[in-house]
């Protein structure tokens, strides 16, 4: 049986996942700041017009491509996060998908996106 979250349970929440958004913002801008806007001879530290060796260019492009990873994962937990906030308006919020049971308020506030009780959870990650 479904039991829904009280107003004051959800305007908590929310404020959870709009600062949980908050900090992906920030990390994405470091990344950005950090790694996409640099040349590659920034990157390494070498200004100088020498050419490179190929191990540091690897390295340098490595260094970029795991950035891009992590920048990708946290547009992910972006769209997580956006479809918990529409949860909580249409009042979706805290209901596991799968066997429309209440969602812990703990697990709520450590995964604010969660979709799952943890049940449902751990019975898909066997799978």
């Amino acid at each position: 049986m479904k039991k829904k979250f009280t107003r004051k349970d959800l305007k908590e929440f929310k404020k959870i996942v709009l600062k949980r958004k908050e900090e992906i913002f920030d990390d994405l801008k470091h990344i950005s700041d950090d790694t996409l806007r640099k040349s590659q001879k920034e990157a390494s530290g070498d200004i100088s017009g020498y050419t490179y060796h190929m191990a540091d260019v690897a390295s340098d492009n490595y260094d970029r491509e795991f950035s891009l990873g992590l920048a990708t994962g946290e547009r992910k937990s972006l769209y997580e996060l956006d479809d918990a906030l529409k949860r909580i308006e249409d009042g979706s919020f805290g209901i596991c998908s799968d066997c429309k049971g209440t969602i812990t308020k703990i697990r709520l506030k450590a995964v604010p996106s969660a979709r799952l009780c943890i049940k449902c959870q751990q019975k898909r990650e066997k799978k």
